[in-house]
């Protein structure tokens, strides 16, 4: 398999770190059971999507019962703990950035969650230096499934998404990633086993299969 040439760009939650399974643990405690008035949401429609726009798409799809201020202080408080405590990083992470750099990549984050967010994560797990870091706050434009922030990634790094390669978990990420035209891997973790994931390039399941795959 022929990969680009170019930078890679991590989506955080659920590849980098594992809070994609803290994230739905309080969406199906507190989300899904208190603050939806109707119906029965999948994580898989909200996954990937900044946090601001999950309220606007769950008003919208199944009416709410708190107001946006109130949910999103509560995953604003959720947060703190999660990032600073909770998620621990991908096995191997920290390798194949060194790989990837000593191989001449670029290496970026692009993210969903608000920059303070990810910035715990750099900080925490020593992820610096990196070439870029893309938060859903720095792009006037819709986030994930839209390709917005991964058109503007690739424009930040002076090259197109055709020549990036991006590694994401979601289905909404993935979209975005597809949508851009950037070759994109899925990753697969405990997380997301049951999702279809196919509408990417390739898959892979394991941290060493993804360090084969980028690094080989």
């Amino acid at each position: 398999m022929e990969l680009p040439a170019g930078p890679v760009l991590f989506d955080m939650d659920g590849v980098l770190v594992d809070s994609e399974t803290y994230w739905n643990r309080f969406e199906s405690e507190w989300v899904f059971e208190t603050a939806v008035t109707a119906g029965s949401p999948a994580h898989a429609e909200v996954t990937g999507m900044p946090f601001r726009e999950i309220y606007d798409y769950l008003d919208s799809e199944y009416g709410t019962t708190v107001t946006k201020p109130a949910f999103l202080a509560k995953y604003e408080e959720r947060a703190e703990t999660l990032y600073a405590d909770d998620v621990t990083l991908t096995p191997g992470t920290q390798a194949l950035f060194d790989d990837l750099r000593e191989a001449g990549r670029a290496v970026g984050i692009v993210s969903s969650s608000p920059r303070a967010w990810i910035d715990t994560v750099r900080e925490r797990f020593e992820l610096d230096p990196l070439d870029l870091v893309v938060s859903a706050d720095d792009i006037d434009a819709p986030g994930k499934p839209e390709p917005d922030i991964y058109e503007y990634a690739a424009a930040e790094l002076g090259v197109t998404p055709a020549e990036c390669i991006v590694v994401e978990d979601s289905q909404n990420g993935i979209a975005a990633a597809v949508r851009a035209g950037a070759f994109t891997v899925a990753y697969r973790s405990t997380h997301n086993t049951e999702l279809d994931l196919s509408q990417a390039d390739t898959v892979v399941d394991t941290p060493d299969a993804l360090c084969a795959l980028l690094c080989g």
